[in-house]
């Protein structure tokens, strides 16, 4: 279990549903991702996500990359 404020550095894939964006983990499991721009140029591709926790399976995502 991640704490609430943890940093969160993690690869997978990014997926765009109704709600918004989710990351496919490589260690299993999804995140629902809190996102201020859309990374357009790296839905449905393998992506590095940096960020903190903020609780309930969501991250407050600072930056979205290639992996």
């Amino acid at each position: 279990m991640t704490d609430i404020g943890a940093g969160v550095d993690e690869t997978g894939r990014l997926v765009r549903d109704g709600a918004g964006f989710l990351l496919q983990r490589d260690l299993g499991g999804t995140f629902r991702l809190v996102l201020l721009r859309v990374p357009v140029d790296h839905v449905e591709k393998r992506v590095r996500v940096q960020g903190y926790y903020a609780g309930n399976g969501i991250v407050e995502v600072e930056g979205v990359a290639a992996a």
